[in-house]
């Protein structure tokens, strides 16, 4: 498990929740997760393994493989789940989130 102190169940529930093409949700699932209620280190953690080609920032890609990281052969995002998680993190219009863009997003 790559994010410290999420539980499997819990990220079993999470990924379950949004199994079926478009029924992804960030919000629920952070909170499903947990991560929503982590320290914002264990959030910058889980921003670095999501930001797999290391950039700095999480591109629309990376977004769509987003549930990968959390579980092996979990679904990939849809074009439009991954358009609407990119738009809501994205709050400086570059197209891209960066780490204080994700944490912003992880706990609302």
């Amino acid at each position: 498990m790559p994010f410290a102190g999420l539980t499997d169940a819990d990220v079993a529930a999470a990924l379950d929740g949004c199994k079926d093409a478009g029924s992804f949700d960030h919000k629920k699932f952070f909170a499903a997760c947990g991560l929503s209620k982590k320290s914002g280190d264990d959030v910058k953690k889980a921003f670095a393994v999501i930001d797999q080609d290391k950039s700095g920032f999480i591109e629309e890609e990376e977004l769509k493989l987003f549930l990968q990281n959390f579980k092996a052969g979990a679904r990939a995002l849809t074009d439009d789940e991954t358009k609407k998680f990119l738009k809501a993190g994205d709050t400086d219009g570059d197209g891209k989130i960066g780490v204080d863009e994700f944490a912003a997003m992880v706990k609302v």
